[in-house]
């Protein structure tokens, strides 16, 4: 585990607040140099402590206004398929989300499309059709709100 120093938590904090913030605007912040603010960032990313930076889509407005979470439960012989359904499943274009799961279901897969008819037949061709799954629960997402993450802690 990488520890923080207290300007790397500063840093994260931030980044997770505005991702899309300037250097020069975050340094200043941060009462540093902007070079050395790149620097941290940088190695924020090198060391895989930020993992990347993603834009949140209004999926209504792309034409894919019903969302649902899938709980998916493979069979017991299909334990060792796990990594490979996790992938096959972020690889398809409904699929927003891919959460491996401890207790009773594997997975929840979380989709956006454009409808109940869609829905349906992604669940049917990709989930009920398959011989490893052994059970699908589909709840539908009537609205979300991002939680603000915790601030990390320095070591």
């Amino acid at each position: 585990m990488s520890e923080l120093d207290a300007l790397d938590a500063a840093i994260v904090a931030q980044l997770q607040d505005d991702a899309r913030i300037a250097n020069n605007v975050l340094a200043a912040r941060l009462g540093i140099a902007p070079s050395t603010c790149h620097g941290r960032v940088r190695s924020l990313f090198e060391r895989g402590i930020i993992r990347g930076v993603h834009a949140e889509v209004d999926q209504a407005r792309i034409g894919r206004p019903l969302q649902a979470m899938i709980s998916v439960r493979l069979r017991p012989h299909a334990r060792g398929q796990l990594p490979a359904f996790a992938q096959a499943m972020a690889a398809l274009p409904e699929v927003l989300n891919v959460f491996f799961l401890a207790g009773a279901d594997d997975f929840l897969v979380h989709v956006a499309t454009a409808g109940s008819d869609q829905l349906r037949e992604f669940v049917v061709d990709h989930l009920s059709s398959s011989q490893d799954v052994a059970m699908t629960e589909t709840s539908l997402i009537f609205d979300h709100l991002r939680g603000k993450p915790a601030a990390p802690r320095s070591a």
